[in-house]
């Protein structure tokens, strides 16, 4: 499966938006760490995740995750993820990472 990233700044929320869609995986975790890097560096901001077209997410995408959050707290800034749906919001309870991410689901 494919990932697509809709990326937009939303300046009411001073944050960037990301839209993933498909597969977050092995394969596809590498253009998803670019644009997220990408975004990182642009402009100093909080970034929202949007995962309601995200289908699956494994270690490496959340690897992914972990490294970009970790960039972000140097500027005292965060990653909220929302419209998560189920599957992926019990991964995120399963790894703890729900206590490291802002994570709503759907």
């Amino acid at each position: 499966m494919a990932l697509n990233v809709d990326k937009s700044y939303n300046e009411e929320k001073e944050s960037w938006v990301l839209k993933p869609q498909g597969e977050i995986d092995i394969y596809t975790a590498p253009k998803f760490k670019e644009i997220l890097l990408n975004v990182i560096e642009s402009k100093e901001s909080d970034i929202i995740i949007d995962g309601e077209k995200l289908e699956y997410i494994d270690s490496t995408g959340l690897g992914v995750l972990i490294s970009g959050l970790k960039k972000l707290k140097k500027t005292e800034k965060n990653i909220m993820i929302i419209n998560l749906r189920p599957n992926i919001v019990k991964l995120f309870e399963i790894t703890g990472l729900n206590k490291v991410f802002v994570v709503k689901g759907v």
